[in-house]
């Protein structure tokens, strides 16, 4: 019997490639509603798959993410029918990490601002765009998974900062060996910190981890740069503490509805920095993206134990324990 595969939306040439060669891909034409009752596998990147899409996905086997959250998926129906939800936890790591730092420069170092000042002719008003370096100041990381790790060791190899790191889920010698020194609480790396980044996917526990109460614990004048989920940080409290000079800045790359409203505050405030949900949009990572998640399916039609992945195989099966282990 052949196997079907839904994609949902384009990958990589070599990834589809890799699943023609093996698999019967569903022609792009075709709705995922209409393909779903006879697919063997869904290639997920922003299209939601659930509870009532996965029962009626009779032949299913496997759900793979083109990355590592897994928001848009119904786990828990996935998992009551014994389908894996793969995902591919190093494929973006660096690619999330860069835009972090891409996002702290472009705010600290007022580079909108000052792009739009040489378009106008106004060069001399340059005075006015004094910035502040990243070295020597204190980078707080919430959530040292694998992303929140290597944001870690940028900011000191590269940057030389201090780094705090706060994770209830880790336990205090491995953030260590991430390279953050452990806050014991929240409210103790925020006040503490010059910037603070936000690692942690999106869940029950995280939805509001950055609300009103803890904006305002933030150092005043700090910086926060967001790259995890929409939800992680309360954009209405957010707008506050930047309303009121409380933060100086934000960079921030998800959001709690996206495309984001027209009328959304961000889109009139010169001190914050957006993207359109690009930390991960390299053409490395898409290409890693892509391959890890296409070579997780073959694994699993093949016969691969999902929750025991062959020697060197770059994709795994969600597990919904300690969320901070996912990164982003």
């Amino acid at each position: 019997m052949t196997q079907r595969v839904y994609v949902d939306g384009p990958i990589h040439d070599e990834a589809l490639g890799m699943l023609r060669s093996a698999t019967e891909v569903v022609p792009e034409a075709v709705e995922m509603g209409a393909a779903l009752p006879d697919v063997h596998a869904v290639l997920l990147r922003t299209a939601s798959l659930d509870a009532k899409a996965i029962e009626r996905a009779r032949y299913l086997r496997v759900i793979a993410r083109h990355g590592v959250g897994v928001d848009n998926v119904a786990v828990d129906a996935a998992a009551r029918r014994g389908i894996p939800v793969l995902i591919t936890p190093q494929a973006n790591l660096r690619s999330v990490a860069e835009h972090v730092f891409a996002l702290a420069l472009a705010v600290s170092r007022n580079l909108i601002r000052a792009d739009r000042t040489v378009r106008d002719g106004r060069f001399a008003s340059r005075d006015r765009l004094l910035g502040r370096e990243l070295f020597g100041t204190t980078l707080g990381v919430i959530g040292l998974g694998r992303i929140g790790g290597e944001v870690a060791g940028m900011a000191t190899r590269g940057f030389g900062m201090r780094v705090l790191g706060y994770d209830p889920w880790l336990p205090t010698h491995r953030i260590r060996e991430r390279g953050a020194e452990p806050a014991e609480t929240l409210p103790d790396l925020l006040r503490a910190c010059d910037l603070v980044t936000v690692h942690v996917p999106l869940s029950r526990e995280t939805r509001g981890l950055l609300g009103r109460r803890e904006l305002a614990s933030m150092r005043p004048g700090s910086l926060l740069v967001q790259t995890s989920r929409g939800g992680v940080v309360d954009e209405d409290a957010l707008v506050d503490a930047l309303r009121s000079g409380h933060l100086a800045g934000a960079g921030i790359d998800v959001y709690k509805t996206e495309p984001p409203l027209q009328d959304h505050p961000f889109f009139s405030m010169e001190q914050v920095v957006l993207t359109p949900h690009t930390a991960a949009l390299t053409e490395q990572a898409m290409r890693r993206m892509a391959v890890d998640a296409v070579q997780g399916i073959l694994d699993v039609l093949g016969g691969a134990d999902p929750y025991d992945p062959p020697d060197g195989a770059r994709w795994q099966a969600f597990d919904p324990g300690p969320v901070a282990e996912l990164g982003e």
